[in-house]
């Protein structure tokens, strides 16, 4: 009888750690999805600035060539 609630207080406990392994294996893949979504804006913000300092040149440029 002794063996038979050692084995179900195993079972039970192994039990536990698939579970806590599952979540943690969760929590892991939605972290790496919120670093991929922060890279992804992180480059489009790039590309924004990028294409506004672009037009701040070539709004410049025309200015000064207006000037001549």
């Amino acid at each position: 009888m002794t063996r038979f609630i050692v084995l179900i207080a195993a079972a039970a406990l192994a039990g536990c750690g698939v579970e806590t392994a599952s979540t943690a294996a969760t929590a892991a893949a939605l972290k790496k999805q919120e670093l991929e979504q922060g890279k992804k804006t992180l480059e489009q913000a790039q590309q924004k600035i990028g294409q506004a300092m672009e037009q701040v040149q070539q709004s410049q440029q025309s200015r000064e060539a207006a000037e001549k």
